[in-house]
């Protein structure tokens, strides 16, 4: 796409989405650093912990499917709203969880509000970045890995100084709650389809644009004028191909029958049926790489190498690491190069890094194996979430939400699979899993391509 200059609106927008993905890696972050001494107060054992964790994620994939068509009918600054406040108060049920019982009830609840916050933000993230016309989701995600950051420093620091789990819960809810307060007014808000028509820009693929894509809006939506609102989204005198309009992941469709949105069990609903699916398997693959590496990696040297504990979490340090810095420079990569460059050669250099650490014996070169295998992951899993709101689907916001479930699935087998993999071989063998599956991915790397449009008034 052409270079653009963001209205400050636009900017703004931005700069709110960011505040929202740092508070949902936070308020996780508090509740994960908490784990041990919410289930000392709780008498919770290892093994119900297990079945209550696993509840949670049950009830946060569930969240995700709910949100995905209630942001298309609301719109994803709507949901994003509602589900960032109900995150904020649901992480307060931890810390008054007295039993088994109530805690399980408090982490449903956490559970399905962080799934919904998933799909709502980032829904919201397809938006603005739509108005931007070019790359910025990685950025995104790179603020969700530095909110967990800080939201595990502050907990790790009030336990270190003895502060009353509810303190420090309630410290959390009520910044939670005053961050939602200032950043969603900022937030880009729907429009609806209606008569007045202008091209549509698809997210970028190689920089090429489809003239004969069209898209519909109402410039009236939201009570807002046009003129603005809405023509102002880039700076005037400033070349672009932005589309004089702005419309929310719900209102992506190409022009033609059915009001220019593809009919379930239709030709272009079923291509879209496919690419939901295929983006779905590389989410799947990506995120349960993730989940190795995130779980498995401080094991796999300990046990390998016979190092110490302390020297064994450089592994986790150097992939976490090479992860949020490569996520912060994706965006500049993925603008000049497309999103199937960034899929392609992202998985097969962490490839390489799995297969460093399946074959190396020496330390250095483990670690630097773990550190490929963050860097290659790192921008992967946004060029998907954008590939799925950009399908030119109705629904986009449903089919995110069912490509986020894939994903998540994905990243709650991986540490599983290699768990039940180290009971039949060595765990750096089962290593050879995730290579696999980011070689699969490399070869199925296409599918995160803008999709071709079918001509209007067909």
């Amino acid at each position: 796409m052409a270079a653009t200059t963001p209205a400050p609106r636009i900017r703004k927008a931005r700069l709110a989405l960011f505040a929202v993905f740092g508070l949902n890696g936070m308020l996780s972050a508090v509740w994960i650093v908490h784990i041990p001494a919410v289930t000392g107060r709780t008498g919770v054992s290892p093994t119900t912990l297990g079945m209550l964790i696993l509840l949670m994620a049950a009830c946060a994939i569930l969240g995700m499917q709910a949100a995905g068509p209630l942001a298309d009918r609301l719109g994803s600054r709507t949901l994003t709203a509602t589900a960032a406040t109900v995150l904020s108060l649901a992480l307060l049920g931890p810390a008054h969880a007295t039993s088994p019982f109530t805690l399980g009830l408090a982490l449903a609840a956490f559970g399905v509000a962080n799934g919904a916050i998933d799909v709502s933000m980032n829904a919201q993230a397809v938006h603005i970045e739509r108005a931007y016309a070019r790359p910025i989701m990685s950025a995104f995600h790179a603020f969700f890995s530095c909110g967990g950051f800080l939201g595990s420093a502050f907990g790790a620091a009030t336990q270190h100084a003895h502060w009353p789990l509810h303190t420090t819960f309630a410290l959390s809810s009520a910044f939670g709650l005053a961050s939602v307060a200032i950043a969603i007014p900022h937030l880009l808000p729907p429009t609806v389809p209606a008569t007045h028509s202008v091209p549509n820009v698809p997210a970028a693929e190689g920089n090429r644009t489809d003239p004969a894509a069209v898209q519909h809006f109402d410039p009236r939506a939201d009570g807002l004028p046009i003129r603005g609102a809405v023509d102002d989204a880039v700076t005037p005198g400033t070349e672009s191909t932005l589309p004089r309009g702005l419309t929310d992941a719900a209102a992506i469709a190409p022009a033609g029958r059915n009001g220019g949105h593809p009919r379930p069990g239709s030709p272009a609903g079923a291509r879209i049926g496919r690419e939901v699916l295929a983006l779905g398997l590389i989410a799947f693959a990506l995120l349960m790489a993730e989940g190795v590496a995130a779980d498995w990696s401080a094991l796999q040297v300990q046990g390998r190498l016979g190092v110490e504990a302390g020297t064994a979490a450089l592994a986790f340090t150097g992939f976490s690491l090479a992860m949020t810095l490569g996520r912060f420079g994706t965006d500049r990569v993925s603008g000049r190069f497309g999103r199937v460059a960034i899929v392609r050669w992202g998985t097969l250099l962490a490839a390489i890094g799995f297969g460093l650490v399946v074959a190396s014996g020496w330390l250095p070169l483990t670690l630097l194996g773990w550190t490929l295998c963050g860097i290659g992951l790192s921008g992967g899993v946004p060029q998907v979430f954008t590939a799925a709101g950009n399908l030119g689907s109705r629904t986009a916001a449903t089919d995110m939400s069912r490509v986020f479930g894939l994903g998540y699935v994905g990243l709650l087998a991986g540490p599983a699979i290699i768990g039940w993999l180290d009971k039949a071989m060595p765990l750096t063998a089962a290593m050879a899993v995730p290579l696999v599956a980011m070689l699969l991915c490399a070869w199925g790397a296409r599918a995160v391509a803008a999709p071709a449009r079918a001509p209007a008034g067909r």
